[in-house]
C-alpha cells in the first residue's frame, strides 16, 4: 500500500512542477515549445506553436521501436532534429514537462544541441 501512495506522491510533485513550468513559458510558430513525455517503456516528444495550438512536429520511440534510455533517446534527438529542420525551426524552448533534468531527459536536450538545434 505505501508503494502505491508513494508513486502518486512522485507523480503529484511532477504535475505541480510541469504547472508551474507551464505558466512561464510558450511556444510560438518561430520559436516553438518542445514539449517531452517519457513513460516506462516510451519517450515523446512534439513541437507545438502555442498561440495557434498546432503541433508542429512530434516523435516518438514507439514508433520507431525503440525502448527509453539514453542511447535510444539519442536516435529519437536526431529524427526529431531533422523533422524541425525542416520545418525551418532552429530555436524551440525546452518544456521537461515536469521531469528532472537528468538521465534520458539531459541525454536527449543534449542530442538536440549535437544535430545544430538551439535549446
Amino acid at each position: 500500500m505505501s508503494r502505491i501512495k508513494d508513486l502518486a506522491k512522485k507523480n503529484a510533485l511532477r504535475l505541480r512542477r510541469k504547472r508551474r513550468i507551464r505558466g512561464k513559458i510558450s511556444g510560438l510558430a518561430e520559436k516553438p515549445r518542445l514539449s517531452v513525455f517519457k513513460s516506462n517503456k516510451y519517450f515523446y516528444a512534439q513541437a507545438i506553436d502555442d498561440v495557434a495550438g498546432v503541433t508542429l512536429a512530434s516523435v516518438d520511440s514507439r514508433a520507431m521501436k525503440l525502448s527509453v534510455n539514453k542511447e535510444n533517446v539519442v536516435k529519437v534527438a536526431a529524427i526529431m532534429a531533422e523533422n524541425l529542420k525542416a520545418k525551418n525551426i532552429e530555436t524551440v524552448v525546452f518544456d521537461k514537462n515536469g521531469y528532472l533534468y537528468h538521465g534520458v531527459i539531459a541525454s536527449f536536450a543534449d542530442a538536440l544541441r549535437d544535430n545544430g538545434i538551439r535549446v
